[in-house]
């Protein structure tokens, strides 16, 4: 009988917590070297920087019903793979006639050439239907540059609902790239770094720059899911410059009332507010965002700004290097409901907002953040936090993964468990599962050469239960390591991107 587990999105779903619950195959007993390892290394086309997708008991034409792992390249393909073996069952190309992936700009950061670089999201229909939706930046043969939103097929990889369709914006404002009261959304300037979110039958794409080369601003953007048409534009550095949307590749997140929450990057911040506190030109730069999507419109709803935002800009010390993840509801001490979600940046702060009335913007003090712990990560967030049973892990630059304790809606201010091992940049992203409230194991990879694949009692950060270079004579091993890499895990196995593929861990004998 199939497991019924799928992973539809970036770090398992819209709320970006990263946490698989319904994990019954591995436990903190099973998790070690001699019976955990290396299933299959499978190389594919390029560099796998989207963190693979899994579907369970779907059905592939001609092929029967398998366990599907959907992965992606910088080489602009999609795969679907036999979960459990690594047999490639479709292979699709998101490339035009005559393109290649485009070059990498002259920015490392996604290199040597950027083709699928965000997680993709799928709608599953049904056990034999579904479609993946995906965006591909490529250049033609004239030099020029592309950006696409594709929706494929699940079961064979063919585009649906008549894409591609080629990625064009503009939004009013005078910032950088305007013309004619207009900024203009150039696609050789952006890459889709953001995982994609699927929220009430909309695709949102958010955009990152590539390094810090200007001219560029803060965009996202809403696509219809059934035809592929350009529902929604906003830009939130409209009358300025930068503000990219980076997420550490965790996408946008969004709460139960189909709110999205993103960190903002270093950019323009009008201190001169409205009488509703609202930045006077709209420039969100260096801020926590909420975003309403009511009738599938994006406008900001709400959003906090610390007070040094404007000199954190300026010296590239900003919140767009982390994830903004959202909360379970949580009882405070009086009993009420609160409604959060956290967020870390370069700073080694962790802000935690009221989604309800996140703080806005004060030039004196942060007083009006719901909480913040000033230092708690004693260096930079270049990832994504997970969360599990009231406590949340963020893992920073050159530092251990770190668990803060939540107690009556508020986080300790001081970690209640940590890793003896540090991690080199980008610092980890972790990943967690559990069967429930029990055998809750975390799971990071660690960007060195080799990469290594570590797991540890997410009760007890100091006990680690397994890494991938434990096993003798280099059994575990999987490559080089990469700047994202985000861990899946479900059904009894992990999959980690890598390099030049796709490497699965399990049970060596089941």
């Amino acid at each position: 009988m199939m497991a019924q587990t799928n992973v539809l999105t970036y770090h398992n779903n819209a709320a970006r917590t990263g946490l698989n619950s319904a994990e019954t195959i591995l436990t903190t007993s099973n998790v070690n070297s001699t019976s955990f390892g290396k299933l299959f290394l499978k190389t594919l086309d390029g560099l796998v920087d989207a963190q693979p997708l899994y579907v369970s008991g779907f059905s592939i034409p001609g092929q029967g019903t398998h366990n599907v792992l959907i992965a992606a390249t910088e080489n602009d393909s999609m795969y679907a793979l036999d979960a459990d073996s690594g047999a490639t069952l479709w292979h699709a190309s998101l490339l035009e006639a005559g393109e290649t992936p485009s070059d990498n700009r002259g920015c490392s950061q996604v290199t040597p050439q950027i083709g699928v670089t965000s997680t993709p999201a799928i709608y599953l229909k049904s056990a034999t239907a579904g479609v993946i939706y995906a965006v591909a930046m490529s250049k033609d043969s004239s030099g020029n540059y592309h950006q696409r939103l594709h929706a494929l097929s699940l079961a064979t990889g063919k585009e649906l609902l008549g894409g591609p369709v080629s990625i064009q914006a503009k939004f009013p404002g005078t910032g950088e790239n305007s013309s004619g009261g207009y900024v203009i959304f150039d696609p050789a300037q952006y890459k889709e770094r953001s995982g994609l979110l699927l929220l009430g039958g909309t695709v949102y794409l958010a955009w990152g720059s590539h390094c810090d080369d200007q001219p560029y601003t803060g965009w996202i953007m809403g696509y219809d899911a059934a035809t592929l048409a350009q529902t929604s534009v906003l830009n939130v550095t409209p009358n300025g410059q930068e503000g990219a949307i980076w997420g550490a590749g965790g996408g946008l997140a969004a709460d139960a009332s189909a709110n999205i929450y993103f960190l903002d990057a270093n950019g323009t911040f009008d201190t001169t507010l409205t009488s509703q506190g609202m930045p006077n030109q709209g420039d969100y730069g260096n801020s926590f965002v909420k975003l309403s999507t009511t009738n599938h419109q994006l406008a900001v709803a709400d959003y906090f700004a610390m007070y040094n935002t404007v000199s954190e800009s300026d010296a590239d010390e900003d919140l767009g290097s982390g994830g903004a993840l959202v909360l379970p509801d949580m009882q405070d001490s009086t009993g009420a409901t609160r409604h959060l979600a956290i967020g870390a940046g370069k700073d080694g702060n962790i802000y935690l907002v009221d989604r309800d009335n996140m703080g806005k913007f004060n030039s004196s003090n942060n007083n009006a953040i719901y909480q913040e712990l000033a230092g708690a990560l004693s260096g930079g967030i270049w990832s994504m936090p997970a969360y599990y049973h009231g406590r949340v892990y963020f893992g920073a630059v050159s530092n251990s993964i770190r668990a803060f304790q939540f107690s009556k809606a508020l986080l300790s201010p001081t970690p209640v468990s940590l890793t003896s091992h540090t991690f080199t940049y980008p610092g980890a992203t972790p990943s967690i599962s559990s069967n429930g409230t029990t055998n809750g194991i975390l799971w990071v990879v660690e960007n060195t050469t080799p990469a290594v694949l570590h797991a540890y009692s997410a009760d007890n950060l100091a006990t680690e239960l397994y890494n991938s270079t434990q096993a003798a004579s280099g059994r575990d091993q999987f490559g080089a390591g990469n700047k994202f890499m985000a861990p899946t895990i479900v059904n009894g196995k992990v999959y980690v991107g890598t390099p030049t593929g796709v490497a699965a861990f399990g049970l060596l004998s089941q």
